[in-house]
């Protein structure tokens, strides 16, 4: 599927510049020049289309999608939902707002906030160029389940008390995630995100894929694994730890992922790591702080990381 891209690495680097293949610097040249012309024409071409889906999905139509959702089918339909409508720092709290003043169970709830920044188009991206399409089915599927399952709990707990009092008061606030209603719409709005995400992430991209060559190239092989391989029993729940302050950088995290598999590190602790940039950031857990009491912020992120952390384990025993 991406032939093209290696064989355009190939005719810069062995054509053009007529460099050793078997030189250290030529494979971290090649690796350097195909993951950057394959992540971004992927970031660029999948980001758009799911931009075209996102506009028939504004807030308020998500909203009313879930509203009168019992939970369990609601929790499912909930965590589908957050794939194609992904919530960034300016619509979490108007959509947490929105959905329990439209009497959406608070488990139900949570299952969208789980998926919508854990299985975004980025990340998905990111996973299917640099790992192919099975990989990524694994980590959207995983991210789903966790989704529904960590919804589920929450919603049986009954932690309705825990949310901040004005928000059963406040009216739902309004983000723009896309006012699109003609197809000349989707289109401008479409290719205002798209050029908006890479302006925000392709510095990034180009450091992370930079490191990744030069590891690729220069560091031994299972070197890592040594490290923070399936030997080292603490090497998942560190690795979530780790991915709880990078979800700024988190573009430029999963480019790093296919070299250090390649160096021994475990698929299930790269899967955690992933997962805990995405959906345990420190920045997400402030933005949820304005509707959320600090005992039910605690409770979601315990919840969320013992999850991971299984899950982890698991990939990482089976694979």
């Amino acid at each position: 599927m991406f032939i093209i891209f290696t064989k355009l690495a190939d005719f810069i680097v062995f054509y053009l510049f007529s460099l050793n293949p078997d030189e250290q610097f030529s494979k971290s040249l090649h690796f350097f020049i195909e993951d950057t012309t394959k992540i971004f024409f992927l970031l660029a071409t999948v980001i758009y289309i799911v931009s075209i889906l996102r506009s028939f999905f504004p807030p308020e139509k998500v909203k009313n999608y879930l509203s009168g959702k019992k939970e369990f089918i609601g929790n499912i339909f909930a965590a589908f939902l957050g794939v194609v409508t992904p919530f960034c720092s300016c619509s979490a709290c108007p959509l947490f707002i929105g959905f329990v003043e439209a009497g959406i169970p608070l488990g139900v709830t949570f299952s969208f906030l789980i998926s919508s920044p854990m299985v975004n188009e980025i990340a998905l991206v990111m996973l299917l160029g640099v790992f192919g399409w099975k990989i990524a089915a694994i980590y959207m599927i995983t991210g789903l389940t966790l989704a529904i399952v960590v919804g589920m709990i929450i919603g049986k707990l009954k932690l309705e008390r825990y949310v901040q009092d004005y928000v059963w008061q406040t009216q739902v606030g309004h983000c723009n995630i896309s006012n699109a209603v003609t197809w000349k719409d989707r289109h401008i709005y479409a290719k205002d995100y798209m050029t908006s995400v890479i302006k925000k992430t392709w510095i990034f991209i180009i450091i992370a894929i930079f490191i990744g060559s030069l590891i690729h190239g220069f560091v031994p092989q299972d070197y890592l694994g040594k490290i923070a391989g399936k030997d080292n029993i603490f090497a998942v729940p560190i690795a979530v730890l780790m991915g709880v302050p990078l979800y700024a950088s988190c573009a430029g995290i999963i480019p790093l992922l296919p070299v250090l598999l390649a160096k021994g590190l475990p698929l299930g602790t790269m899967l955690a790591f992933t997962m805990s940039v995405t959906a345990l950031s420190f920045p997400e857990m402030v933005i949820l702080s304005q509707v959320l009491k600090k005992q039910l912020i605690f409770i979601f992120a315990g919840i969320l990381t013992i999850s991971i952390i299984f899950v982890g384990y698991l990939f990482n025993f089976i694979m």
